[in-house]
């Protein structure tokens, strides 16, 4: 029992300083957030954070495969349909998602975005690889099928970043039911 103590301290702790990371990236950029604001933030003192993390570094990189993680399981949760409503309901997450997590908006918007972009997109690659073996288009070949699931992903990322650059001004069923038109009508039927 006390194993489990342990373990639901260390995640609420450690949920603790993701929250605290989460609120200062709305108060300031990536790179002038420090351990002490971190800290500070979260209530917690300095050696606490260092039985979670060797450094900012690693707070970064955790975060990153986090978001990450968080993709994939709005991604495998996703079952292409020619239903636009369906298309516009999972497109809606991914916004709300975006707008709600605040380390993304500042990758979006920044180039230190660069090196999480270069995981993401080789995790992307690997979730590309394996969809497409587990499927069979009917209308076209499994590279096609390939390219086309990069594209989305590409697409996807290129109007979150537009809309994140302009601060989220367009509402977030907008820009979903355009990332669902263009699955719909540009994506959709190379992948059937």
């Amino acid at each position: 029992m006390s194993n489990e103590i342990q373990d639901e301290r260390y995640y609420v702790v450690d949920e603790a300083i993701h929250d605290a990371f989460f609120m200062l990236l709305k108060e300031k950029e990536l790179k002038k957030i420090t351990v002490a604001d971190i800290i500070k933030k979260a209530g917690i003192v300095r050696s606490t954070f260092y039985n979670h993390y060797e450094n900012m570094e690693a707070l970064v990189s955790a975060t990153e495969d986090k978001t990450i993680d968080d993709i994939f399981i709005l991604m495998e949760s996703f079952h292409p349909q020619n239903d636009r409503e369906i298309c516009k309901s999972y497109f809606l997450a991914i916004c709300e998602y975006t707008m709600n997590n605040p380390f993304l908006t500042s990758l979006l918007l920044s180039p230190r975005g660069s090196g999480f972009f270069e995981k993401a997109i080789t995790m992307f690659h690997l979730y590309v690889t394996q969809v497409t073996k587990s499927t069979t288009p009917v209308y076209h070949s499994k590279e096609e099928f390939a390219y086309m699931i990069a594209c989305t992903i590409g697409c996807t990322i290129g109007v979150l970043h537009k809309w994140a650059k302009e601060d989220f001004r367009v509402p977030k069923e907008v820009i979903a039911d355009i990332l669902a038109q263009t699955f719909i009508s540009g994506m959709l039927p190379y992948m059937l």
